[in-house]
């Protein structure tokens, strides 16, 4: 019987990391709420409708059944990473936008940034039930990577249905502590806290925690 993995939240995690981490728990609390589902699931539907988009033709451009598309939509399932990408893709949309607070976060910006800075209490988090990520700097447009910091709830591979694949190279290094990533080819690499890994995001894959609490990881997918 598969044990139920122990629930956290970022800023339990991010107290352990950064001192003093904890003493902001105030308005900035309520700022950074998880991206619900209705949430994410109305920008969707906001950004197909904005470009003209049957459900049919969505589910052509990204590969996803109709019935997903039309689930996440609604709000009714949580999706995946990978399929938030994969959305984000048929959509021509930048799939970080999705997780922004504020009506039309979907909407590409007017006039390019020399930079754009992110506080991580202020960024909104998006829950599966085996990760919990915060994405980071959206506001900047057409990026080239997709930094985020995820929290790493999962524990055995059997938790997932699917190993996790999208085009590109993935980043990653542990802020807190210690997860091991499984590749669909068999391959295995474990980290500690600031140990590093650089791998072709293109094989399978998924993060399991295996420290006592869940651990957490700062990431770069291009």
């Amino acid at each position: 019987m598969t044990r139920a993995p122990s629930r956290t939240t970022a800023r339990k995690v991010l107290a352990q990391v950064l001192p003093g981490a904890s003493a902001s728990a105030t308005a900035k609390e309520v700022q950074a709420r998880p991206a619900g589902k209705l949430e994410v699931g109305a920008k969707l539907r906001k950004a197909r409708k904005d470009g003209g988009l049957t459900l049919q033709q969505v589910a052509a451009r990204s590969g996803l059944a109709v019935s997903t598309i039309s689930k996440a939509e609604r709000g009714q399932i949580a999706l995946s990473y990978e399929k938030v990408l994969q959305l984000g893709n048929a959509l021509r949309i930048d799939m970080t936008r999705l997780f922004m607070s504020g009506e039309g976060s979907v909407e590409p910006s007017q006039e390019r940034p020399t930079v754009v800075k992110d506080r991580f209490d202020d960024v909104q988090r998006y829950e599966t039930e085996q990760y919990e990520y915060s994405v980071l700097c959206g506001a900047f447009p057409n990026k080239k990577m997709q930094p985020l910091v995820a929290v790493i709830n999962a524990r055995e591979a059997g938790e997932f249905s699917e190993t996790i694949r999208h085009p590109g190279q993935e980043f990653v290094m542990v802020l807190s502590g210690r997860v091991r990533i499984l590749f669909e080819n068999g391959d295995t690499v474990e980290l500690g806290r600031h140990e590093a890994a650089y791998f072709d995001s293109g094989i399978g894959h998924v993060y399991v925690s295996l420290s006592k609490q869940p651990a957490q990881v700062v990431s770069v997918c291009t």
